[in-house]
């Protein structure tokens, strides 16, 4: 949220500016009430301190000695402040009030070379997420997804929002009669990705008998746009009995309802799940013989 916050405040256009926000948003009372009011000040974001090493580099170039610059460096980024002399010494080499004064406020600041492995790494995935959208949302909503609810992803654009708002209003709310759960606060975060994707002109599908994965999603071999969840996006459908219905349909299809319970370590309870969501259409509830 804070790097948002830093994004939408300082509209970055450079890979330089990218690493400074990672420095910001990562360091404590380094953004907020600190280089926050600056920018909003009119300061350019590059004039601002984010990176613990911004400010030996920043300080040599106004002649302080190195040594110096590097202590002043080592004692504010572990929130320290300025000792008098130090500031006594800035002041003399023309260090602004400002940036004096920033450096007072700082608890604690990243290092360069960490936000720009961040930043690097972000940018490898944002690279994904704009020239193979499907790959990339396979890979969050099996790796990076904590919570889903599939009766809702799958409807489409708005009844996604409307159930993002629902949960947005409710967290809002702190007397809510109806309070909002943990399962719901992170399955905000799945249900933004999915409307992200749907308003891309992709989609997701419901979970398929013959189609899902065990544990990751997959993209619908008979749709290029669509995303198909596995089997242990269902409440209580665990990676073992996930596998147990991959193997079974790999040797046979399923000839009914009753055959898929038997030959899968699927419970009737779960049996059941699958109807609601109409995982089990076509099936019968019984193998049948016809003799005529």
């Amino acid at each position: 949220a804070t790097t948002r916050r830093v994004l939408e405040e300082t509209r970055p256009h450079r890979f330089s500016e990218l690493v400074m926000i990672s420095g910001l948003s990562h360091g404590t009372d380094v953004w907020a009430g600190n280089a926050e009011a600056l920018v909003q000040a009119g300061h350019p974001l590059s004039e601002t301190i984010a990176c613990r090493d911004d400010i030996m580099t920043y300080l040599m170039e106004k002649q302080l000695e190195p040594i110096d610059a590097f202590r002043i460096m080592e004692d504010v980024r572990k929130g320290k402040g300025l000792k008098p002399d130090y500031e006594e010494k800035m002041k003399a080499h023309n260090v602004p009030d400002w940036y004096i004064e920033s450096c007072k406020k700082i608890k604690y600041m990243f290092p360069k070379a960490h936000a720009v492995a961040y930043v690097m790494m972000a940018v490898r995935i944002a690279w994904y997420k704009v020239h193979e959208p499907t790959s990339f949302y396979i890979q969050y909503f099996t790796l990076r997804a904590d919570a889903y609810e599939i009766e809702t992803m799958t409807k489409g654009l708005e009844p996604i929002r409307d159930r993002m708002r629902d949960i947005q209003s409710r967290m809002a709310d702190r007397n809510s009669a109806n309070p909002v759960s943990n399962k719901e606060k992170a399955l905000l975060s799945t249900l933004e990705v999915c409307e992200e994707m749907v308003a891309r002109g992709y989609r997701m599908t419901n979970v398929h008998l013959y189609k899902s994965s065990a544990t990751q999603f997959t993209t619908d071999p008979d749709d290029p746009k669509a995303i198909v969840p596995p089997f242990t996006v269902i409440d209580g459908l665990g990676a073992n009995v996930a596998r147990s219905i991959e193997e079974a349909r790999n040797r046979a299809p399923f000839l009914s309802k009753e055959d898929l319970e038997k030959r899968t370590q699927l419970s009737g309870t779960l049996i059941k799940k699958l109807d609601m969501m109409g995982v089990t259409e076509g099936l019968s509830e019984r193998n049948q013989l016809s003799l005529f």
